[in-house]
């Protein structure tokens, strides 16, 4: 007769990993605009995002899918929708993965906002910063990371979409990485880019598996 702990140990051996795919909206005329776009309302994919969404839904069509989630803003639905189409799959809105609250700096020119003082602690010590009258990007880190963990023990054994920014999924693979928030602007995470986040069924944790995979699009689309 097969012990207990034998049987334990041969139904984990069985579980599969929950897998979170990270995307990036896909291309939209603020990124070479040299303006912080940030929650900035309006901000739609352009002709060249429209195609990169295509695109990531083409890759991701054959996948098992059990859940998209997107960031509230325009740019984040549109890739999402694109890539629920396949899947026959609602669109689950969640504001945790939102973009950074950049506050006043919102919309305004990288070049103005490099004269702020603020701008040289943002660049080397993004942890001790807080935009005007928006967030912290540890306060993004932390809700970011809450909705990872949340949404892992969710949708445990199942593999799910969550469509966000730049800031936001280099932030949360940083974390998962060890890799101290100041340093997560090394990471690159390109428009439409896939990053996979896997989480261990044997409980040692998380994994990345996948960073900033853009396989899927026209050379030309990979200098975003």
């Amino acid at each position: 007769m097969k012990s207990a702990s034998t049987h334990t140990a041969k139904q984990k051996a069985k579980e599969l990993p929950t897998t979170l795919l990270l995307v990036r909206h896909a291309m939209n005329d603020w990124v070479r605009t040299g303006k912080l776009a940030g929650r900035s309302p309006g901000v739609h994919l352009n002709p060249e995002g429209q195609q990169q969404a295509e695109a990531l839904a083409q890759r991701l069509a054959s996948r098992s899918i059990q859940a998209i989630y997107s960031s509230p803003l325009e740019r984040a639905q549109e890739t999402a929708a694109a890539i629920a189409r396949p899947h026959k799959l609602p669109l689950q809105i969640s504001s945790a993965i939102s973009e950074v609250d950049f506050g006043d700096w919102t919309g305004q020119e990288l070049k103005k906002l490099s004269q702020e003082p603020e701008w040289a602690l943002v660049q080397a010590r993004p942890s001790a910063m807080r935009f005007p009258n928006g967030e912290s990007p540890r306060e993004m880190l932390t809700r970011a990371v809450d909705e990872v963990e949340r949404l892992a023990a969710v949708h445990r054994q199942e593999c799910i979409v969550l469509v966000s920014h730049s800031d936001v999924i280099k932030a949360i693979v940083a974390h998962y990485l060890g890799l101290h928030l100041d340093l997560f602007q090394r990471l690159v995470v390109s428009p439409a880019s896939i990053s996979v986040l896997s989480f261990s069924p044997m409980g040692m944790g998380a994994f990345i598996t996948g960073l900033n995979d853009t396989a899927h699009l026209p050379l030309s689309d990979k200098d975003g």
